[in-house]
């Protein structure tokens, strides 16, 4: 090879593609995994699931939780056990449930002693409230320090039914919902990979490679986020969760575009070294780019007031990194150690005949040249239909009887305890004010709608703790309402500095900051992309036509989901985190495909015109998009394998709108756009103002079929 050729592609293309560097690049990868192998597994330890790392860390019922340490651990969750009996509780009920209670004191994670039992008006229920110290018990285990209480509730007398619910009963079956969840997504999502790497690859044994990778990038990334959560970084497990579907899903992504750019060099190149140098030169930037758009995309998350929205984006940011990192140097390294059999049984081989222009997305191509104008503007307005679906998103949240699949025991015991106690019975409002101010603060309180009780103030110091019953569900509309009108009542007593916090209050804190952060971080996401376009592709009009494309996609996507969760899954309602996750998860990484599409429309613009390159570079690109597509689909919806409403909207939600994204909007609307706009997409660089032959409007409907690509004329030029 000439040393022209050798500074054509670039010494950094050459590391991975080297004869002798691509076994350092395997060795490096190897002690590198060595290494990450022990903190990758320590991470599930390290999440924080308690109130404070989900909150806004200004919100008030975030204060309240900080400043009543002094009258109850920041780690305390209280349990509520509801004993019901339909013909009327007996005395031996009350000798057992009593005796219960003793035991569930005596419980290790049991701090100070639980309250009750408290007989309902009507003589068919009781309650007792247990302080489960989720700091000791730690909240992952919490599921199981519950079911050490079922145990020992065994003991009940024939008929008398018990059910574990409030906060704790709550958490217990959050945890044990989550409970395997790394497992759980990361065979599925392996399992979605393998299976489109078969289809797409047709190959039994290519799609290790691929595979491979993504775990070892998955690993590192795990081990890298674990020594951060030392220095401080808050990993919950939605984070830990979405990392995994992450890595897999963006990381086989890199890696077919990647490989299919690596297929077309083997091709043109006779040493599989070279092909995979120019594979890297000519691909490699491109999806550098689009690496470093997602995580600048996620990194906006930083911005949020939401704990848990905030810390997703620096766990998701280095999944990306590490991801890219490995899909450009470990994958270029194996693919070229083992050679071109990995390809069998279609093995590219030199010189063989290149069928990117005469595949099923060029034949769309020259369909969509003989009316890009009609077929853009029909494509947007099916589009803009599929939006007004978003009239139907009621995303103000779910209520705990509507956030999972099946009725687990603490809806039923939500339910119980519904029909004998105030509604709102061991989730009081919580209000924290100046000692000396204890009786005002209490009248305001009891005097506001929808507070039935004011237990008895509790003073410490310079401080009152006070608990108020609500009259409705505390996971209600109403109850969010209610914790509005308390703080009014309790701000207006001068001096007292009261604060009101709680479940309900927590609720609504979660739905005012989800609503904050949407309006700055969904416009924040869309100029960071917009600069990165307008550097990656040295113009203006290109890089805001494409963000039109990416948020009228998002609107379909949502819209469409918001019909099929009302319509189709009758769910109750949904996430107040779904907007903002599903578009930054579609604008970030389908970016991607726009990056992808892009620059090689660009690369073949300058050898044969806007027009024509469109052509090349959507039958060229079509197929791997595609598949990048359906894989990227197929890892986000296995988040629906999780009994969790949340997860399965927001994995919906999003696979919906990556297959619009790529089947249609990337497909078919981008190059409708491309070819109607022509040059001027470019605009300003000096691209837009060369007028190529194929440009002309008696050349654009695809007759030049057996044509040379650009990037083909500059290799039998060289």
């Amino acid at each position: 090879m000439s040393a022209e050729r050798i500074a054509e592609v670039g010494r950094l293309a050459w590391l991975p593609a080297g004869r002798k560097s691509k076994w350092a690049v395997l060795v490096f990868w190897l002690i590198v995994a060595a290494f990450a192998a022990g903190p990758s597994g320590l991470l599930m330890g390290a999440e924080k699931n308690d109130a404070i790392a989900w909150l806004p860390g200004s919100a008030e019922s975030t204060k309240v939780i900080q400043a009543s340490q002094q009258f109850q651990s920041k780690d305390e969750i209280p349990t509520i056990v509801v004993y019901e009996r339909a013909g009327g509780l007996t005395p031996q009920d009350m000798a057992s449930v009593t005796a219960q209670v003793a035991k569930f004191n005596a419980v290790q994670t049991v701090d100070r002693d639980s309250v009750g039992p408290i007989p309902s008006q009507d003589k068919k229920s009781l309650q007792v409230v247990v302080p489960i110290n989720a700091g000791s018990a730690g909240w992952d285990k919490l599921a199981g320090t519950v079911d050490d209480m079922r145990s020992i509730a065994k003991s009940s007398p024939a008929g008398l039914s018990v059910h574990f619910t409030g906060p704790g009963g709550y958490a217990a079956d959050s945890s044990a919902a989550f409970s395997g969840i790394d497992g759980k997504l990361l065979y599925s999502a392996l399992a979605v990979v393998i299976f489109i790497l078969l289809i797409t690859y047709r190959s039994p044994v290519l799609w290790l490679l691929p595979v491979v990778s993504a775990g070892l990038a998955l690993t590192v990334a795990e081990a890298v986020i674990y020594q951060l959560t030392k220095g401080g970084l808050t990993v919950n497990a939605q984070s830990a969760g979405i990392l995994t579907v992450l890595v897999f899903g963006a990381g086989t992504d890199y890696a077919l575009l990647l490989v299919a750019r690596y297929r077309e060099e083997l091709r043109r190149h006779e040493d599989r070294h070279e092909a995979m140098a120019f594979a890297l030169h000519r691909a490699g930037p491109a999806v550098f780019a689009s690496g470093l758009t997602v995580i600048a995309g996620m990194l906006c998350l930083l911005v949020a007031s939401l704990n848990s929205t905030k810390g997703l984006g620096p766990v998701a940011a280095i999944g990306i990194a590490v991801g890219l990192s490995v899909m450009l140097t470990l994958l270029p390294a194996l693919l070229v150690i083992f050679g071109r059999w990995i390809f069998w049984p279609v093995r590219p081989t030199f010189g063989s005949v290149d069928h990117t222009q005469t595949t099923f997305w060029a034949k769309v191509g020259r369909r969509i040249a003989l009316a890009p104008r009609a077929t853009w503007v029909a494509t947007s307005a099916a589009l803009v239909v599929a939006a007004l679906g978003l009239l139907q998103l009621n995303a103000v949240g779910l209520q705990n009887k509507d956030a999972y699949f099946g009725t687990p025991d603490s809806v039923v015991g939500e339910q119980v305890l519904a029909k004998h106690f105030p509604a709102g019975s061991g989730q009081p409002v919580v209000v924290l004010a100046k000692a000396d101010h204890a009786a005002a603060v209490t009248s305001a309180m009891a005097g506001v709608p929808g507070i039935s009780a004011v237990a008895p103030p509790v003073v410490r110091g310079d401080l009152v703790y006070l608990a108020g019953t609500l009259s409705v569900a505390p996971d209600s509309q109403a109850s969010i309402d209610t914790v509005g009108l308390v703080r009014d009542a309790i701000h207006r007593v001068p001096g007292a500095q009261a604060i009101a916090g709680g479940d309900s209050a927590t609720r609504g804190d979660i739905l005012t900051a989800s609503s904050n952060d949407n309006k700055v971080i969904i416009p924040l996401i869309l100029l960071v992309v917009a600069l990165i376009l307008m550097v990656l592709l040295r113009a203006v009009v290109a890089p805001l036509i494409l963000i039109g494309t990416v948020v009228l996609s998002f609107g379909a996507a949502l819209g469409l989901s918001a019909l099929t969760f009302r319509h189709v899954f009758h769910f109750a309602g949904a996430d107040p985190s779904i907007p903002l996750f599903v578009f930054v998860f579609l604008v970030a990484l389908g970016i991607d495909y726009n990056i992808f599409l892009m620059t090689r429309v660009r690369e073949e613009a300058r050898q044969s015109g806007t027009r024509r390159g469109a052509l090349i570079g959507l039958g060229a690109t079509g197929g791997v998009i595609t598949s990048a597509g359906l894989v990227l689909a197929g890892t986000f919806a296995v988040l629906a394998t999780l009994p969790v409403v949340a997860f399965a909207e927001m994995g919906f939600a999003v696979a919906l709108g990556v297959l619009l994204d790529t089947l249609i909007v990337r497909s078919v609307l981008v190059t409708a756009l491309n070819l109607d706009v022509g040059r001027h997409m470019w605009w300003p660089s000096s691209l837009a103002k060369e007028t190529h032959p194929e440009d002309l409007p008696s050349r654009h409907t695809g007759a030049h079929e057996g044509a040379m690509s650009g990037t083909e004329k500059r290799d039998r030029k060289d």
